[in-house]
């Protein structure tokens, strides 16, 4: 069975499941551009207010396929460049992506595997998964923003020995760390993700987009440049119809309708 990832939905939620039998869930150059190509469908569609991403088979995804690599140590260098690019415009894809995307992750989640996890939003992960940087382990770096993800969500001495050492790190650590958002018993992730998914449904999407866009934004601006942001955002989503209905839903105490 050739590697695809299968799109899915269930209610207003967009499931992207990577689907590589023979190679635990590897990812492909096709699997970047279908992962592209469904989210800008979704982006456009009413009936889509999220998405999660995770594995077939109890497996979310291995990483990179080796065999493939090895292949292309035979070509010229410009054509893994041309597939790591490929890989980045999917990263880069789910990280500005303005409706919630969730990892549910179950098994495994190693090299561009852990980066594609790292780029969500939000990490849902089974007790017993576990994550592993290991390139190092294959005399590779990293790719799939997984130095950016890891120098931004923890210190660096932790993130260090996570891409140095290549060793597994669990999800119950992850968790710890503030890295996985939600723990469920193993089998239980995607169930899991899909009720987060649920709850982040009924909730305004252009407000959800705006906090994105402004938490996207915070790394790299000032004090005084993040509040001028955080104003123009609030002006802009207090004059939308979702804010006179989430205001009188409040003051009605009942559940708001949004758009």
């Amino acid at each position: 069975m050739p590697a695809e990832l299968q799109s899915t939905s269930q209610g207003q939620t967009l499931i992207l499941t990577l689907r590589n039998p023979e190679r635990r869930n590897a990812i492909e150059p096709a699997m970047y551009a279908a992962g592209i190509e469904a989210l800008g469908v979704a982006e456009s569609s009413p009936d889509i207010r999220s998405v999660v991403i995770t594995g077939a088979d109890g497996m979310f995804c291995s990483g990179g396929n080796l065999q493939r690599l090895l292949a292309n140590r035979e070509q010229a260098p410009q054509v893994q460049a041309q597939s790591i690019e490929g890989l980045h415009n999917w990263i880069e894809t789910i990280r500005t992506y303005p409706k919630p995307v969730i990892a549910a992750v179950e098994g495994a989640a190693a090299g561009a595997g852990f980066s594609l996890a790292l780029a969500c939003d939000f990490i849902v992960a089974a007790r017993n998964a576990v994550f592993v940087m290991a390139y190092s382990n294959v005399a590779l770096s990293p790719d799939g923003g997984a130095s950016w993800s890891l120098a931004h969500a923890l210190p660096r001495q932790l993130a260090t020995e996570i891409l140095l050492c290549g060793d597994r790190v669990d999800a119950p650590r992850l968790h710890t760390l503030g890295v996985v958002n939600r723990l469920t018993e193993p089998a239980n992730a995607l169930g899991a993700a899909l009720a987060l998914a649920e709850q982040l449904n009924a909730r305004a999407l252009n407000v959800l987009a705006s906090i994105k866009e402004l938490l996207n934004e915070a790394p790299q601006a000032s004090l005084t440049q993040q509040l001028g942001m955080e104003r123009d955002h609030f002006v802009k989503n207090l004059h939308h119809a979702n804010a006179g209905e989430g205001i009188n839903a409040f003051l009605d105490k009942r559940a708001p309708r949004y758009e």
